[in-house]
């Protein structure tokens, strides 16, 4: 097994939790930003770009946290999180995405979790 690194990066969203909400939790809404298309079979989600799938398992599904574990091998440690908090003074979201890939594809996993968080703003007009 490699030794990935864990890694989260944070985004401010101007836009409504509920609206956010719908876009983290539901195959219509991660297949607007996340994923050419979403199914999903009770806890197994199988997220499809181009002609390439890949299952993930939800491991949780919380009142502003989302995780899921690729594949299904359950006795590894790696996970990706969508997680947010609510500003108290802007009512402005945290965004974070919480991911673990190898020391030397760190830089390249952010530009494209990056990437992914900018269709997600556009999707939500944040």
């Amino acid at each position: 097994m490699t030794n990935k690194e864990k890694f989260t990066l944070e985004f401010i969203m101007r836009t409504s939790e509920r609206a956010l909400v719908n876009c983290l939790s539901t195959p219509s809404g991660l297949s607007d930003w996340f994923a050419d298309d979403v199914n999903v079979n009770k806890d197994t989600y199988t997220f499809v770009w181009d002609n390439s799938e890949e299952m993930a398992k939800l491991l949780h599904l919380r009142n502003n946290s989302i995780r899921f574990q690729w594949g299904h091998d359950e006795n590894t440690p790696y996970y990706f999180e969508f997680s947010y908090k609510v500003d108290p003074l802007t009512q402005d979201i945290v965004f974070f995405v919480t991911d673990f890939a190898e020391p030397d594809e760190i830089e390249e996993s952010t530009l494209l979790w990056e990437s992914q968080v900018g269709e997600l703003k556009k999707k939500l007009g944040a």
